[in-house]
């Protein structure tokens, strides 16, 4: 019942926080992100990110990034770890090597229960020309609620 209950909360959170952070633009790829497992304490959390950029034309090499996800607002509980991933979307439909490294924020939202569900949307990354839309629910290990303001920052992985 409680994990029937957590997933009502954040779908209805991720629908209401998805439509907030709409982005106009061209989708230049997908970014998939390992999330590193931690404990939310309370108003807020930081877990470490390794990040593939996986560009929407195959004729250009995908991209690793490192970083951090940086959530404020309520974070309760622990997450084994987690995988996101976003649509990327650039204002002018181009990116350059490196480019998607810089600082994201927006909306987020996440229930587990063992397993889980939830959804970031930001807005950033270099000149603040692109923006990361969930391309499906977040999958999450632990036990989590989270809901507030999220901060992304990703640097190119050497």
């Amino acid at each position: 019942m409680r994990r029937a209950m957590l997933s009502v909360v954040a779908a209805g959170l991720i629908a209401g926080s998805a439509g907030m952070a709409q982005a106009d633009g061209i989708k230049v790829g997908t970014l998939h992100c390992d999330e590193a497992g931690g404990w939310g304490l309370v108003f807020s959390s930081s877990r470490d990110l390794k990040c593939v950029f996986s560009p929407a034309d195959k004729a250009v090499k995908s991209e690793h990034y490192t970083g951090a996800i940086k959530k404020y607002g309520v974070d309760l509980g622990f997450v084994d770890g987690a995988v996101l991933l976003w649509a990327v979307v650039s204002s002018d439909g181009k990116t350059q090597p490196g480019a998607l490294a810089g600082s994201y924020g927006g909306v987020g939202a996440a229930a587990a229960w063992a397993g889980g569900l939830g959804a970031n949307v930001l807005v950033g990354g270099s000149n603040k020309g692109y923006a990361l839309q969930p391309l499906n629910i977040e999958g999450i290990n632990g036990l989590n609620v989270a809901a507030g303001v999220v901060e992304v920052e990703l640097k190119a992985a050497k």
